[in-house]
């Protein structure tokens, strides 16, 4: 029976497993890795149900973006089954009105047809700016988002214009908890991602130098250190 434990790792917007696939590869000696798919449902709660129900009994959680609000809602849908969780570059807020605006305006782009239009628009606000000309990277996040397609782009953004603060439910996790941003991130920055460290007790916060929002892809080799020693912890 294997030793390993289970670990649930959850994508952010228009991302898919290819956004762990350093992790998966690094942390395979410590843990049984599965990448959910976060593309099937258009609320915050159908996607934390979803992944539970593929989910073991009990796993470690790690979340990046769009797939930290969704580890909200499992924590609190079903905190018992989480062992240990690990939130890269996400919020406990809800989206502000101007945040709101600029989603509606992606989604109004993608519906006129110009949905290959959305990830280059967005791309500055994903790596850091000194990784725009980093081909190899940008055609990850390009392909990913390619592969998860106009129709489940809707369904995400719609999840994500439609989820709650989640800042209340914070000092109710009494799991172990490691928080890591990037250092440029422009989407979440560090003082954002504070909060949800801020608001779990014993939780870690790791600022990761030099990376944008896409820390797992932008510094896999720091983001693997501090998950080792999160799941040996």
């Amino acid at each position: 029976m294997s030793q390993k434990l289970p670990l649930m790792l959850l994508p952010g917007l228009l991302c898919d497993a290819a956004l762990w696939q350093h992790q998966v590869n690094s942390l395979i000696t410590m843990a049984d890795c599965q990448v959910a798919d976060l593309t099937q449902h258009e609320t915050m709660t159908s996607l934390a149900r979803a992944v539970l129900s593929a989910a073991p009994p009990q796993f470690a959680l790690a979340a990046l973006s769009m797939g930290g609000y969704v580890a909200l809602e499992i924590m609190r849908q079903a905190p018992e089954r989480v062992i240990k969780l690990c939130m890269l570059d996400t919020s406990a807020r809800a989206d502000t009105p101007e945040q709101k605006e600029r989603r509606r305006l992606l989604l109004v782009m993608s519906q006129s047809g110009k949905f290959k239009g959305v990830t280059p628009r967005l791309l500055p606000l994903l790596i850091h700016p000194a990784r725009m000309d980093d081909k190899e990277l940008t055609a990850t996040i390009f392909a990913m988002a390619e592969r998860v397609g106009r129709e489940a782009f809707h369904r995400q953004q719609t999840a994500i214009l439609n989820r709650i603060d989640s800042h209340a439910s914070l000092k109710q996790i009494k799991c172990p908890v490691s928080v890591i941003c990037g250092r440029q991130d422009v989407l979440t920055p560090p003082e954002i991602t504070r909060e949800i460290a801020d608001g779990i007790s014993g939780a870690e916060f790791t600022i990761i130098e030099d990376s944008g929002h896409l820390t797992a892809l932008e510094r896999p080799e720091r983001v693997n250190q501090i998950m080792k020693k999160w799941l040996a912890g």
